[in-house]
């Protein structure tokens, strides 16, 4: 499947990228789906969630498009991975250990915390700033040179202290979730070896300038004790020799070689899978590769070879349906598509693939049955902001604009937009009868953006 940077979610990201902290901005930042990689990283996740106490179904994992080795948690029971960190794991149970350490974070309440740390921190600058003007208005009225002089180290400080006074408390935090991940990987019966080669990745970044260290050294701040906490860990523990399964070995390679595949150069695609290399995982990023460099011979050829030694795959399917629709063959993408949904029926990533596809063909058959995929999506997915587009896109093509403006309201509402929300929303309320189920929705939609609004 595609990854889709052209789907922007605009996020009230909590804070600093993997600090976990609450400040009052938000960015557009431009999430990835990919069915394939999601259920990846759900089939890892979901056990240590359980393990936390947590339910799986509560808890968001989604990608960022961002080449910095970084993960964080936002908003919430939200985690954060950064493409550039699932490129540079070397192993499934880095992942893994990632995964378990924002776990931990979550289930310590450390969001809810760094609140608090965070205006604490706050105020704590300000005092300092306060006592600086202070300490210069006196020395001004005085004539007194050290006057002006600790007031200038109390202003230059003020900044300083309330980051100390943050770090002091995120590592605390960073242990705690440590702590907690070990714990949660020992009852999965997971080696912890992940984790520690992971950390180890940014040992030298503590003896670099802060702007010039990783992100995720700067808001995960590392010490020599965090590594040897792990380390004595991996020691005792029964499982820390544990073998890594073959399934999550290929799963990883796969992981990998797709965001290769469609995330780096493709000159650099085809020198780590260069076509010596038959394994799968290679073939797959080299079909990518050719794709993306425009060669659509190339790419199905590696994509049919692949599905002819294993047709029951349902994202090898599916990347032949991309490869031909987006080259604008759309009737012959079609099967490829409905095969890939009929393998995973309920995918709701796949289900929108195929709905789009389906509306862009524009016969009225089809577009009824991807409005009534996308029904079913947004059902499952309230939040899937790509699935409320294509609606909107559906209903409006099949004459039912009042149902296309509350799927429009529903998706600005999602992204942020209130302006677009209340002009949507308005036209919804004008054209359903009073009192009907859609006519009390987007009245429900117009006070959430006006609450919203005046908050």
């Amino acid at each position: 499947m595609k990854l889709k940077t052209g789907f922007v979610f605009i996020l009230f990201i909590v804070g600093l990228v993997g600090a976990n902290l609450n400040v009052a901005w938000s960015q557009s930042v431009a999430v990835l789906r990919d069915s394939e990689i999601e259920k990846i990283l759900r089939q890892w996740s979901d056990p240590i969630f359980e393990l936390a106490g947590l339910d799986p179904r509560s808890v968001t994992i989604r990608l960022i498009d961002d080449i910095s080795l970084n993960a964080f948690v936002a908003g919430g029971q939200n985690i954060f991975l950064n493409t550039g960190l699932l490129l540079s794991t070397d192993s499934p149970l880095q992942v893994i250990g990632v995964i378990a350490h924002e776990t931990g974070h979550i289930s310590g309440g450390h969001i809810a915390r760094s609140e608090e740390a965070v205006r604490q921190s706050q105020t704590l600058a300000l005092l300092h700033t306060l006592l600086g003007i202070g300490a210069l208005a006196v020395g001004r009225a005085v004539g007194s040179a050290s006057s002006a002089d600790a007031a200038g180290a109390l202003l230059t400080g003020s900044a300083a202290s309330g980051l100390r006074h943050f770090l002091k408390f995120s590592r605390t935090q960073e242990t705690a979730a440590d702590q907690a991940a070990l714990t949660l990987l020992e009852a999965n019966k997971t080696s912890a070896r992940g984790l520690l080669s992971f950390l180890r990745k940014f040992e030298d970044q503590d003896l670099l300038s802060p702007s010039r260290q990783d992100p995720y050294t700067r808001s995960h701040p590392l010490t020599s004790a965090r590594i040897e906490f792990v380390a004595n860990h991996i020691e005792t523990s029964a499982f820390s020799q544990s073998a890594v399964s073959a399934r999550d070995l290929e799963r990883h390679a796969r992981l990998r070689a797709k965001l290769i595949g469609f995330l780096q150069p493709v000159e650099q695609t085809l020198r780590l899978y260069p076509v010596e290399n038959q394994s799968i995982p290679a073939r797959y990023a080299r079909a990518i590769g050719y794709y993306r460099d425009s060669d659509i011979g190339s790419a199905l050829r590696e994509i049919d070879g692949l599905i002819s030694e294993q047709p029951g795959d349902p994202y090898f399917h599916e990347l032949r349906g991309q490869f031909l629709f987006e080259s604008g063959r759309l009737r012959e993408a079609w099967p490829s598509y409905e095969l890939a949904n009929k393998l995973l029926p309920g995918d709701t990533l796949l289900m929108c693939e195929l709905a789009r596809l389906e509306i862009e063909i524009g016969d009225a058959e089809l577009i009824n049955k991807a409005i009534a995929s996308l029904e079913r999506v947004v059902v499952h997915e309230p939040r899937n902001n790509a699935g409320w587009w294509l609606l909107s896109i559906g209903y409006g093509r099949a004459g039912r604009l009042s149902d296309s403006a509350l799927a429009s309201a529903e998706q600005a509402l999602l992204e942020g937009r209130s302006k677009d929300a209340l002009l949507h929303a308005g036209r919804a309320i004008r054209g359903f009868e009073t009192g009907s189920p859609s006519w009390l929705r987007a009245n429900d939609v117009e006070q959430l953006v006006r609450r919203k609004t005046n908050e």
